[in-house]
């Protein structure tokens, strides 16, 4: 590695670098947190996905420019594919592509005022797809973005499809281009771009017989397709000026879960996939015990809130010899959930409150800010929280989920922290990913107490 001196050229670029990681050659040449990586081999790169494929050469020339003005022309030789070390504020360096449609289940519409400004971005970016698991519609893409990626073979991308009807969909969306999505599927599944797919389902718009065309339309572009997760619609009480729209009931949920059932029977006959996927919410609405593993597959959507109760239940079942008989103390631990997961965590709470000196209360919070529509945990602001742990004090320590916070930062939807919700209710909070299975759960539950005590 060399490096030499250039002239200030400092010019408005967002790729502020705001990590560098210990030890790699960012460190080693002495490139800081709030740098700028100006370009790579000459070109200034848009996102994320830039950087790594321009960085994949074995030889480089780097700009960066200091905080202070200083401009550095770096000259890297490294082995093929090593990275450089360095994180940024952003993924997208140019901006975030925004969504230009009306969709008449858009969740972003239903959010009531005086929110965190992020709450109301309305992101469509394939960028944040690829990177991120984002869902996007495909409907604000250009030309240049198309071949883009399809050049760079920027894969998998994440859809939102929600039916392959033109008419249908472009109503639903309010786009006028939206009734291209089959095309546009089949080109990108014709150029190699793997597909996660995702249909947002309506009561009475794009169920029934829709359906059916939407999964058999899809289908087709196995193995490029590697999914399809049929997820019901999102209501809060903030609908104001917006498309009547309804809660599927419990038997049309019960249904929809049939119809889906006899295309996973097909399709893992087929394709050795189940390929289509009900969506976990489904089957609390249904009141309907969830299916066995097999059909879930390898858990594609699971951030989607599909498959992660039968995940959850299979690692409790994997890890209850871990359990002890008794714990040496008495410990007293608040598990919270959202109103429709109560049920689904009851089974799991009632085998740990088997345990002797530990009491573990399961705290199923009703959402008063959205409505009682939004019962999911991950829709859960710190107010409501606050409200209704008061309540179930004193405990020796609150569990939270993760997905009841930013991805990135323990902050709840209201913009109160984790920090706050602790210091309100004078109690230890704990965050924990439930996505990794129950070995977190568990380990906060049972905590230290369980050293030299006798296991099941």
């Amino acid at each position: 590695m060399k490096w030499k001196w250039g002239k200030n050229a400092l010019r408005e670029i967002k790729s502020t670098i705001d990590r560098v990681l210990p030890d790699s050659i960012a460190g080693e040449l002495g490139i800081e947190a709030g740098d700028v990586l100006a370009s790579i081999n000459g070109q200034q790169p848009r996102d994320l996905v830039d950087y790594r494929f321009l960085c994949a050469d074995d030889e480089l020339e780097i700009e960066i420019i200091k905080k202070d003005g200083e401009v550095w022309v770096c000259d890297i030789q490294k082995e093929y594919d090593e990275d450089l070390g360095l994180g940024f504020a952003e993924d997208t360096f140019d901006g975030i592509m925004g969504c230009v449609n009306k969709c008449i289940f858009c969740f972003v519409d239903q959010m009531p005022p005086d929110m965190r400004e992020s709450l109301y971005v309305k992101d469509d970016d394939y960028r944040l797809s690829f990177l991120h698991g984002n869902f996007v519609t495909l409907t604000n893409l250009q030309k240049k973005d198309w071949e883009r990626i399809i050049r760079l073979r920027i894969s998998p991308i994440h859809v939102s499809v929600h039916c392959t009807n033109p008419q249908m969909r472009e109503l639903m969306l309010g786009h006028k281009r939206a009734g291209k999505i089959l095309d546009q599927l089949t080109l990108l599944a014709k150029a190699g771009i793997d597909l996660h797919t995702q249909i947002v389902l309506c009561p009475g718009i794009n169920d029934g017989e829709e359906l059916d065309r939407t999964i058999r339309d899809v289908a087709v572009l196995w193995p490029h397709v590697k999914s399809m997760a049929v997820v019901p619609v999102g209501l809060t009480r903030h609908r104001n000026n917006l498309r009547a729209l309804r809660k599927f009931t419990s038997a049309e949920a019960s249904g929809v879960i049939d119809q889906i059932h006899r295309y996973q029977h097909e399709f893992l006959d087929k394709y050795e996939s189940p390929l289509v996927y009900v969506g976990d919410e489904f089957y609390v609405a249904a009141g309907r015990e969830f299916p066995e593993s097999k059909y879930y597959g390898d858990y594609p959507q699971m951030e989607n809130g599909v498959g992660l109760v039968r995940f959850f239940y299979d690692s409790f079942e994997d890890q209850q010899s871990v359990l002890p008989i008794a714990l040496p103390k008495t410990r007293k631990v608040a598990v919270v959930t959202g109103v429709s997961g109560e049920s689904v965590l009851r089974p799991v709470i009632d085998r740990l409150n088997r345990i002797e000196n530990l009491q573990v209360e399961l705290v199923g919070v009703f959402n008063e800010f959205f409505g009682g529509h939004v019962t999911v945990a991950g829709l859960l602001t710190g107010n409501d929280l606050t409200a209704a742990l008061r309540k179930r004090l004193p405990v020796d320590c609150i569990l939270l989920p993760s997905v009841m916070c930013k991805r990135d930062e323990p902050v709840f939807l209201d913009g109160k922290t984790i920090a706050d919700l602790s210091g309100e209710l004078n109690t230890p909070v704990q965050i924990i990913n439930i996505e990794e299975g129950a070995g977190e759960l568990i380990t906060a539950v049972i905590k230290e107490n369980t050293e030299n005590t006798e296991k099941n």
